[in-house]
């Protein structure tokens, strides 16, 4: 599959410009698409895997700043980044990029409803409810409401507050599971849905029929009770309820073995590789990453508690020196010219992860899943036993990452004091369990991080970066606005207020 640079809708928008089709009808090109031609069909894969590209592969900047991933030696200081002193240019594919996946998938529901094809509709609203968290989740208040109703003539649309946006998203994603349990799945939908389900990173399973609506049903219960315990802090919210909900649907969770990725038929070819490993491992013109580095935090957390997954997370040095193996960098520190540089020290494409550039690529882990339901089990939100869906939260990461002798090594693992859900030193059960996932989701879901240190301040021992230039800043809690929005969006963005990225949190964030 050739990665696509436009939108279906920029397509659209470019084939529609310009002069009419009265004064240019001499020719007409075959391949240029049509409003008819682009049909839910055509739209569901592009934005399946648009979507998980991007979440595995934007969220170097969360990595860096949640102690998981350092600049090599080769490089130089990336001053706004290590200096937490971040401008409305920072990061700013972040807001343009989501809304450009969200308009196709827009597009997919507007043609879906027309046709009453519930399928569509329901994995449009599924997948709105990921792009518009990721977008509340960095930037609080964003057009939602109006962001696509350029009919109505909302052509700068209004903000709405992030809080009304999840309440929607709660909504969308109920009447998604409805649907999904109503639709027809079909031989021709079930050609273009490439969502399938794997035990690990390199191996997936294509589902069908029943089961093909069943993997989506549990996807879009675990998104739903990932946005109730994102907001298990917000006075008036009622999680349990919410959750009641969720289970009173039937289909359950993602659980062992059921991490949910996209294969559209990655190659070893240009534009066709798997995105995580063609990004961080090896493109298929051979470039590789040489900036991104094991940071010496989350190296170390591994190393001192005899967790094995370091060696799955982050790769040998390519040149060992001095016999070190695993070599990391602490965040913004200034690196002296002698030091050891990219080819001396750890890359973050380890074996657990980069296994080959035709490896189907996860949306939703297992892993991530188990220890949220072990997050809501503590909190009385889920029925059963917290310890055992923790545990065996632990015990997926070790079988997902192949280590050897996995389910020894995890048993060892939770037995260790650091790990040990009854180890008497482990009374905060919540910081336990967000602390684990933590380490757990290494280059995997570094977003999730950062999220989870803003709403419960796990990992409570991060260091700040070192950068000298850094001042009295501290982690942002969120990003400012793009510059596009202050250039074409001015009084809608402004009415936002002052915005600061150390001290304005998004609505959920109560640490």
């Amino acid at each position: 599959m050739k990665k696509v640079i436009y939108s279906v809708f920029t397509l659209l928008m470019l084939g529609a410009s310009g002069c009419s089709d009265d004064f240019f009808d001499i020719n007409e090109n075959p391949n240029a698409p049509t409003e008819e031609s682009i049909t839910p069909q055509v739209i569901l894969p592009r934005v399946l895997h648009a979507t998980a590209a991007r979440m595995a592969t934007s969220y170097d900047y969360s990595a860096h700043w949640m102690g998981y991933w350092a600049r090599s030696g080769s490089y130089g200081p990336s001053a706004e980044q290590e200096s937490y002193n971040i401008t409305t240019t920072y990061q700013a594919d972040e807001w343009s990029g989501w809304y450009d996946i969200l308009k196709d998938v827009d597009l997919m529901e507007e043609k879906a409803t027309a046709t009453g094809d519930k399928f569509y509709i329901a994995a449009a609203k599924y997948l709105k409810s990921v792009g518009f968290m990721y977008l509340v989740d960095q930037y609080n208040n964003v057009p939602y409401s109006q962001a696509f109703d350029y009919a109505g003539g909302n052509i700068l649309p209004a903000y709405d507050k992030g809080e009304d946006i999840y309440k929607d998203l709660l909504l969308q994603l109920e009447e998604a599971a409805k649907l999904m349990a109503e639709a027809e799945v079909t031989s021709n939908t079930s050609t273009v849905d490439i969502l399938v389900y794997s035990q690990k990173a390199g191996a997936a399973v294509n589902p069908t029929g029943a089961a093909e609506k069943l993997l989506w049903r549990k996807l879009i219960n675990t998104q739903r009770l990932k946005l109730i315990l994102r907001q298990v802090n917000v006075p008036g919210f009622n999680a349990k309820a919410e959750t009641d909900k969720v289970v009173a649907e039937g289909s359950g969770f993602l659980m062992a073995g059921e991490t949910v990725a996209v294969q559209p038929g990655y190659a070893e070819a240009a534009g066709q590789q798997n995105p995580f490993y063609d990004t961080y491992e090896e493109s298929a013109l051979g470039a590789v990453d040489n900036y991104n580095r094991a940071n010496n935090y989350v190296l170390n957390k591994l190393r001192d508690n005899n967790d094995p997954r370091y060696q799955y997370y982050f790769s040998q040095a390519a040149t060992p020196r001095g016999g070190i193996l695993y070599y990391g960098y602490n965040f913004g520190e200034i690196i002296p010219n002698d030091a050891p540089n990219a080819a001396n020290s750890s890359d973050v494409s380890g074996p657990g992860l980069a296994k080959s550039p035709t490896q189907p690529q996860w949306l939703f882990t297992s892993i991530e899943s188990l220890f949220l339901q072990a997050e809501a089990t503590q909190r009385g939100l889920l029925a059963g036993d917290a310890k055992t869906t923790y545990e065996a939260a632990v015990k997926e990461s070790f079988n997902w990452l192949e280590v050897e002798n996995a389910e020894t090594a995890a048993t060892t693992y939770l037995s260790e004091e650091f790990a040990n859900f009854d180890d008497p030193g482990n009374t905060n059960k919540i910081n336990l369990i967000v602390m684990q996932k933590y380490l757990s989701l290494v280059g995997i879901n570094n977003f999730e991080a950062w999220v989870d240190y803003r709403r419960v301040g796990v990992p409570t021992d991060l260091p700040l970066s070192l950068y000298p230039g850094r001042g009295g800043n501290n982690i942002p809690v969120r990003l400012l606005y793009p510059q596009a929005e202050f250039t074409y969006n001015a009084a809608n963005v402004s009415a936002q207020g002052n915005i600061n990225a150390q001290t304005s949190k998004v609505f959920w964030d109560k640490n």
